[in-house]
């Protein structure tokens, strides 16, 4: 069965992440990670889809938040921008993730769960 977006706990297998990236944009994959779980979903179109999926699997809104990952960019592998992350109760107000301390824990997270921007091939 081909899945858009895949929930992992644990680090996704090189090949599962390839087919994730090539799915949908070619060059890199949206996802979105539950800092109180430590789980993330990877894939889709949009991060809402991905947003949406973990809060059926038990995640709340208020420990979500979305990214973009480009394998074969090394460190500049994570973007730290989606819709999702506009959140003025929470003191984001861009789709841009301010919080150094929220960016570190999503960047951790993201080493653990699907790399460090290494190429995939």
């Amino acid at each position: 069965m081909d899945r858009a977006i895949v929930i992992v706990a644990k680090r996704i297998e090189a090949a599962e992440l390839a087919r994730l990236v090539r799915s949908q944009f070619g060059d890199m994959v949206k996802y979105v990670v539950d800092l109180r779980r430590g789980v993330a979903a990877i894939g889709g179109q949009l991060h809402a889809d991905a947003e949406q999926l973990l809060m059926v699997d038990g995640s709340r809104q208020e420990d979500l938040w979305g990214a973009n990952y480009y394998p074969a960019m090394g460190a500049a592998a994570v973007e730290f921008t989606a819709m999702i992350n506009i959140r003025p109760s929470q003191g984001n107000r861009s789709m841009e993730i301010v919080d150094p301390q929220i960016r570190q824990a999503v960047l951790e997270l993201t080493r653990r769960l699907l790399g460090d921007g290494e190429d995939l091939a």
